[in-house]
């Protein structure tokens, strides 16, 4: 019996795992379901796109200038062992624009808005507030989780967006300032090798990161535990799905867009 218990604990969690992949996955149909249908909450959304879209523009920005800065030197570093330095414009664009404008910016909107929309909901359920919306007749999901995850869903590809030009910026003031690079002719590299499909398939990663960082808020804050303690393992749980179910979205949808 001994020799068999960690197979049933192993067992155990991963029916655990599929357990709560599973109601996950009727949790995100339950509030798409309800985007087109009334009653809508437009102050709830207009709140929720100045929460997640103008307030995390500072961190996203400041992550992508100094991310397009340190890619500029560590290409450039790489590429002076092959005489390819002239590579550095079109790989920042290129890293930029497919993989660490998205990633980097769902990450920190992950770690800004995750856990603030789990520590609110969390709260609002501790403190009875969910409870009463039922009492009121007003659906919860629709409520709290339509307006945060469409208001997501929607602003996280203009941050993308704004995280790429700030980062390329970034790449580019460290090729001309510190790196010699002519100024005309790193813009006109930049422009030449950064195709539409580059930035398109960046912004859809940002739509699906967003989505992904508002949903798993809105999840483990209307399934917190009770008491303070609750609510701090729902924000913790809502930083780290969402962070993790980012890189394994970034994965699939790059093996989507750009394996042939």
């Amino acid at each position: 019996m001994n020799l068999l218990a960690p197979v049933a604990r192993l067992g155990r969690a991963s029916f655990a795992g599929l357990a709560l992949v599973g109601r996950i996955t009727l949790f995100a149909i339950a509030v798409v379901s309800r985007f087109f249908r009334p009653p809508f909450y437009p102050r709830e959304f207009l709140i929720a796109v100045l929460q997640i879209g103008w307030f995390s523009l500072p961190v996203v920005g400041l992550t992508a200038l100094f991310t397009g800065g340190a890619l500029a030197l560590q290409i450039y570093a790489g590429g002076s062992r092959f005489n390819a330095e002239a590579v550095v414009p079109s790989i920042v664009a290129i890293g930029m624009a497919r993989e660490l404008g998205p990633v980097l910016g769902g990450l920190m909107v992950a770690a800004r808005v995750a856990s603030s929309i789990a520590a609110e909901i969390g709260t609002m359920k501790v403190t009875e507030q969910v409870d009463a919306l039922v009492t009121l007749s007003t659906d919860p999901l629709r409520y709290l989780a339509v307006p945060r995850v469409l208001a997501a869903l929607l602003t996280v590809p203009v941050l993308v967006a704004v995280g790429d030009s700030i980062g390329i910026m970034g790449g580019w003031a460290v090729g001309v300032q510190r790196l010699g690079f002519n100024s005309a002719t790193y813009l006109q590299n930049t422009a030449d090798f950064l195709e539409a499909w580059d930035v398109t398939s960046g912004l859809i990663k940002g739509a699906a990161f967003g989505f992904i960082v508002a949903l798993m808020g809105c999840y483990h804050g209307l399934h917190s535990g009770r008491g303070a303690q609750g609510v701090g393992q729902a924000t913790k749980w809502a930083v780290v799905s969402a962070s993790v179910l980012i890189f394994a979205a970034n994965y699939l949808l790059t093996e989507l867009f750009f394996t042939s």
